[in-house]
């Protein structure tokens, strides 16, 4: 590895030591279903955010909610002072894109086959507080 490249990957891991973030890998529900209900998420407060997905019917919804409380807890270990309620921590981003693809075959008439595409998807969720607590 080039002494640029080091370099700038040390400074990016610098500055993840100070934001709480959480991903979620290969997770196997299309992007655009997950889309949906993590734009009913982006910009809310944290507390709000759980409690939507928590009421929503649909079933990316369980997989973001624990995702979210995974970030929560990344904060609560990067902040060991501060307090989660005190705060006000918010969605600062949450990404949406799109995974590896299981391709499949059906059989199609007239001894043809269509492809079946299965899609997965990669989630990141970025936390910011209103209240930062670190200030001088």
């Amino acid at each position: 590895m080039g002494v640029r490249k080091r370099e700038t990957a040390d400074a990016r891991k610098e500055a993840n030591k100070s934001i709480a973030f959480a991903k979620l890998n290969n997770c196997p529900t299309s992007p655009r279903k997950m889309r949906l209900v993590a734009d009913l998420v982006r910009g809310q407060k944290v507390e709000r955010a759980l409690n939507i997905l928590r009421f929503s019917q649909k079933e990316a919804s369980r997989k973001l909610e624990k995702l979210l409380l995974s970030a929560i807890n990344n904060w609560e270990q990067k902040n060991s002072e501060g307090d989660v309620t005190e705060a006000g921590l918010f969605i600062k981003e949450i990404k949406v894109d799109g995974g590896m693809m299981l391709k499949r075959l059906r059989p199609a008439p007239q001894g043809r086959a269509h492809r079946i595409r299965k899609r997965s998807n990669h989630v990141t969720i970025v936390l910011g507080a209103i209240n930062n607590t670190q200030s001088n």
